[in-house]
């Protein structure tokens, strides 16, 4: 498990605590050398300051250290004369805020501690953890005590050090202790002393006298509340010295286990279970065992914590509807050597408590798991009902909270470890993908989605894709999971897509067959469940996947991928790039269904497209096609020069694509329901050196035409900038010439600036 990479976890994580422990166990510097530390600066700090004179060791003489120093404290005090005059005025606001504040203590104290470990881990440090801290500027310990400083001084420092350090391992005792060993009540009574203590600073702070004089035997009416401070102190501080002291251990291993022993709660994975027997680790019975995720637990791994002395109850919580234990081999498969206990007892009648009440998906996304894995006994709870559980993240009814997407024109192929991928599905996915990406940015929404498939194949494929796309998202609260079925388990995300990958017109699925597998791929969404995949394949697939796909239809969520023409882009270029466009032989119809134009490709589209060699030159020359039958025209200032000397050179265009390809297009007519009408006709796609060929190919084409209908070609139509189609009746083209000013207007709107 990858333990780093979950802060929230360090807390409960036994490795992490006995190292954060080791700081309050260790002999010289933990939790009993400074309770008794404390106790001893508060009876008698002048015992102190003597021992200190008396042991010249533990002294710098380096002066000028000593000097700057001395200034350090004197603007120290100055400081908290400042900030802590206030606390002294007005305790009562202080006690209102008391919560507050040590919640953030404890969790700055935790974090610092997480961090401190994490790093130390990551270098494989063995040694003890250090808890580096600051007092005010001023850094005192007993390794590194500073020469010549006055009572007050040497004072001043011991109390800030001493009740830094005691608040550190307060915070770390309470989280991290079993809490057998520190109870309630001692906390209480170590977070009434840390109080005191602050309480105890800023009253020395706020006084004129200094620390040594509040410490001696004279007091006077000023001094009363220092010394009931102290006083109070000292009785909290003996108590705890009487009541709680931490036993003589030391070392992480030593510390791990005396947590063990005094546990209540342990976690752990069925496997790691064992290590409690090793060394007899359990001082008392655990009575209650509580397995998750039973039914995925081969019964061997469940017999190891089953064997725990004492237990009376165990609890197994899981569902065989969904995955199983993974087995490798076939023949242990067979032999059912991957079977749960959780199964065996459900199989031999045992009674079960079924949590009938979901509280993650749409009720249109649970509706199909419900009826055909749990026979309708599933609840919907009343958050997923509500109105606002209801998110829309892409305009247009394929992307409601349930979907099937049908790619029909998908390419499956095998890789090296014969894992099947989908080129197309990939690309639809990543288009999806990244319009989530720019929808969640441009509204500045926090957005998780998770991208399934069975097959690690096109995991890979995806991700590899989605490359730029996850790069970008990072810091932007948009979110990109891509994983199998099998790691998706337990894991739930906003939206979910699934890329189903087979394109089999027999219905060969493979192991997407396993209902355990289909169930959890599809019940893992909480507002949308996008499904892309062969509608044909996934139907004639004799499983649950065929049934998905009537009720699909059905329910009127059964959509075709070519609806939205950026994924009918995406979908040919991905069939341009494994040379597979044959698979989409009218792809222009579904790209260009909504232009003002209709257009013609000459030779057919399959074959224009082989021209084209890569996704960047298919998205440009798409692009171009997109604003040609819009009505847009280029100026004739910006075309290069047609070459061409026949009939063609009237009717022959060509656009510059990229540096070395050019567009040629005419426009032709065509005749249908009684109509004639302008069409743009694409010829090719080709370098200027081979347009003249082309255009005796052109020229032949157009000879076949009569002068009228050359005419109509030509003739041209403008609505503001936008040159638009000219639509004739049949039977107008009979009598044209009987009209002379209908004849001369043709003639006259033919002739173009190149004439």
């Amino acid at each position: 498990m990858k333990i780093y990479n979950h802060d929230d976890l360090l807390d409960v994580f036994l490795d992490c605590r006995a190292h954060i422990l080791s700081d309050c166990f260790a002999p010289s510097s933990g939790w009993n050398y400074h309770l008794r530390l404390m106790i001893c600066l508060l009876e008698d700090p002048g015992k102190l300051y003597h021992e200190y004179l008396q042991e010249p060791a533990n002294r710098k003489k380096d002066k000028n250290f000593k000097a700057q120093e001395k200034g350090i404290l004197r603007y120290e005090k100055l400081q908290n004369n400042e900030e802590k005059q206030d606390d002294v005025n007005s305790k009562n606001s202080r006690n209102q805020n008391n919560k507050g504040f040590w919640r953030k203590l404890i969790l700055q104290t935790l974090e610092e501690s997480k961090k401190t470990w994490k790093e130390k881990s990551c270098c494989r440090k063995e040694s003890r953890l250090k808890h580096s801290r600051k007092v005010d500027m001023v850094h005192f310990s007993q390794d590194h005590e500073i020469e010549g400083l006055t009572f007050e001084e040497f004072v001043n420092c011991k109390f800030n050090y001493c009740k830094d350090q005691m608040r550190m391992h307060v915070v770390i005792m309470h989280t991290h202790l079993p809490s057998s060993v520190i109870s309630p009540r001692v906390v209480k009574m170590m977070i009434e002393f840390l109080e005191l203590l602050e309480l105890l600073d800023s009253l020395f702070h706020a006084a004129d006298e200094g620390l040594s004089n509040a410490f001696s035997q004279s007091m006077d009416a000023k001094q009363f509340k220092l010394e009931e401070a102290r006083e109070h102190c000292l009785q909290i501080l003996k108590l705890l010295h009487s009541k709680f002291t931490l036993p003589d251990i030391s070392g992480v291993s030593k510390i791990k286990h005396f947590c063990l022993e005094n546990a209540r709660l342990i976690f752990c994975t069925a496997s790691s279970s064992a290590k409690l027997y090793a060394e007899d680790m359990l001082r008392s019975s655990l009575e209650v065992l509580i397995i998750d995720e039973a039914a995925q637990l081969k019964e061997c791994e469940s017999a190891i914590p089953l064997q725990f002395p004492g237990l009376r109850h165990a609890i197994f919580v899981g569902d065989e509807c969904q995955l199983p234990a993974m087995v490798q081999s076939k023949i242990s498969e067979k032999a059912e050597f991957g079977r749960s206990l959780f199964l065996r007892l459900a199989q031999l009648g045992h009674k079960k408590h079924l949590l009938n009440v979901q509280y993650r998906m749409h009720p249109s996304i649970s509706l199909f798991p419900n009826v055909e894995f749990y026979g309708k006994q599933i609840l919907d709870a009343p958050l997923v009902k509500e109105r606002s559980y209801e998110k829309c993240f892409l305009q247009g009814k394929m992307y409601g909270s349930y979907s099937f997407i049908n790619v029909d024109h998908g390419h499956e192929e095998a890789d090296d470890r014969h894992s099947q991928k989908n080129v197309v599905e990939v690309a639809v996915i990543c288009e999806i993908v990244a319009k989530l990406f720019e929808e969640s940015v441009s509204m500045k929404e926090t957005l998780s989605v998770g991208v399934i498939s069975p097959y690690s194949a096109q995991v890979s494929a995806i991700q590899e894709k989605l490359g730029k796309t996850l790069s970008r998202a990072s810091g932007s609260g948009f979110s990109v999971s891509v994983r199998s079925v099998d790691g998706f388990q337990g894991g739930e995300e906003d939206i979910i897509l699934i890329s189903t990958v087979r394109c089999d017109l027999m219905g060969l699925v493979g192991f997407l067959k396993s209902p355990q597998r289909t169930n959890v791929a599809l019940t893992r969404a909480r507002y949308c469940l996008w499904i892309v995949g062969n509608g044909v394949t996934l139907g004639n697939s004799d499983s649950v996947w065929e049934r998905l796909v009537i009720d699909a239809k059905a329910r009127g969520f059964f959509y075709n991928a070519d609806e939205d023409e950026c994924l009918a882009q995406v979908i040919i270029a991905a069939l341009i790039e494994v040379g597979k466009t044959d698979h989409f032989p009218n792809a222009h119809l579904v790209l260009f269904k909504s232009a003002r134009w209709k257009v013609s490709f000459h030779n057919g589209f399959s074959k224009f497209v082989t021209r084209i060699k890569t996704m960047e030159i298919c998205k440009e020359v798409i692009s171009m096609l997109k604003k040609l039958l819009s009505g847009w025209r280029q100026s004739h200032k910006g075309r290069d020069p047609n070459f061409t000397n026949g009939a063609s050179s009237q009717l022959l265009e060509q656009y510059k694509i990229n540096g070395s390809l050019y567009l040629v297009w005419t426009v032709d007519i065509l005749e249908e329901n009684a109509c004639i009408f302008q069409v743009l006709k694409v010829w090719d796609l080709l370098p200027l050196s081979e347009i003249s060929n082309l255009a005796k190919l052109v020229d032949i084409f157009y000879g076949k035409y009569t002068g009228d209908q050359i005419n109509r070609c030509k003739l041209r139509h403008f609505e503001g900038n936008l040159q638009v189609p000219m639509t004739w009746s049949v039977h107008s083209n009979e009598h044209s010439k009987d009209d002379p000013v209908e004849f001369l207007s043709i003639q006259f709107a033919s002739l173009n600036l190149l004439d």
